[in-house]
């Protein structure tokens, strides 16, 4: 059912329910992985002004991870939330990684964040693993419940996610602690078991469905759609390639091979002559799935955010992708999105 974005001030974002849960994400999203400072530092006042400025923007799904900024992320998402009317946000928060105090020094730079090294991740698929993560997350956030929790980065566990884990979040939402479930990564392979084999409400994948790629369409999508469940989709811009294709560009947080940073510029040719940025078609593109519920993005300051919504709003014609089509940039049959954003019937 298509739903409001949320009660509180500001515009509206159309929102879409995941799977045959009640849990409503809105359509675009906040990754709170670069607040808690991804690559380089991110300062405590310009992260809550970050959250602000989605929440003025009418985004109301926030989703974070003990992984990011070593409970960092956490933490700055649950203090610029915390007054925030509860009912009117949906949070996600993710388990398979338990922190353990560390008081060796340095930083958290091999790790990908601008932190310091004050904990150690420690991977924990088993039963009593995902509570304790989820209790610890809980007392980071200092919010009283999560709303969605998903199984984080479980590739080398499969057999332990599947048998401990997955069973374990099943009975945290059967007694009302979590209201969904799932997992999250970048191997559709294992997402499309999940989505199979399990009674998730909806799954995370990460780069494998974007206007450059779209290995989810061969397994992942057609499974979660035939199975009434949702799909949220992150790194919509692979890494920043489909946001600017140019020289040094990345494509999952490496140098972009050659080839795929010559189609990323072939694409933005076609798009800007079209009167769309790149970025524009990127972030949308996802949607026109129908079991695409919500597109990620994730950014580190009030502007990124502001201009994340501008771009998701701008209106998309269909010369866009007929354009992409017939100069062999997307292929036929591939679904694209409507022309304005719009909410899923559920």
């Amino acid at each position: 059912m298509t739903r409001p974005g949320g009660t509180g001030a500001g515009p509206s974002l159309p929102s879409r329910t995941l799977g045959r849960s009640d849990v409503s994400v809105t359509a675009l999203g906040f990754g709170a992985a670069a607040v808690a400072g991804l690559y380089t530092p991110v300062g405590e006042e310009e992260a809550a002004a970050t959250v602000d400025a989605a929440w003025a923007a009418g985004v109301r799904y926030f989703d974070t991870a003990p992984h990011y900024g070593l409970g960092l992320s956490e933490r700055r998402l649950g203090a610029a939330l915390r007054d925030r009317p509860r009912d009117d946000f949906t949070l996600s928060t993710k388990v398979g990684r338990v922190l353990v105090p560390h008081d060796g020094g340095g930083d958290d730079l091999a790790n990908g964040f601008a932190v310091p090294a004050t904990h150690r991740r420690r991977w924990d698929f088993s039963a009593d693993g995902v509570r304790r993560s989820l209790e610890q997350s809980l007392t980071r956030l200092g919010l009283d419940r999560v709303d969605l929790v998903l199984l984080h980065d479980p590739d080398d566990h499969e057999e332990q996610a599947f048998r401990e884990a997955c069973p374990a979040l099943e009975d945290l939402r059967a007694q009302g602690v979590v209201r969904a479930i799932g997992a999250g990564m970048n191997r559709t392979r294992m997402l499309t078991r999940f989505v199979t084999d399990t009674d998730v409400d909806a799954v995370l994948c990460a780069g494998r469905y974007t206007l450059l790629e779209q290995g989810a369409l061969e397994d992942l999508l057609p499974a979660a759609a035939a199975a009434g469940k949702s799909v949220i989709v992150g790194g919509a811009l692979n890494s920043g390639l489909l946001a600017d294709p140019s020289p040094g560009a990345t494509y999952d947080y490496a140098a972009a091979p050659a080839q795929l940073l010559r189609r990323a510029r072939r694409m933005r040719d076609l798009t800007e002559a079209r009167g769309v940025p790149l970025r524009a078609a990127a972030v949308r593109f996802p949607l026109g799935h129908p079991a695409v519920a919500s597109v990620l993005v994730g950014p580190r300051s009030a502007a990124q955010v502001r201009d994340a919504v501008e771009h998701f709003n701008r209106p998309l014609p269909d010369a866009v992708w007929e354009g992409l089509r017939t100069e062999g940039l997307l292929r036929a049959g591939v679904p694209v999105p409507a022309a304005t954003p719009v909410g899923r019937q559920a």
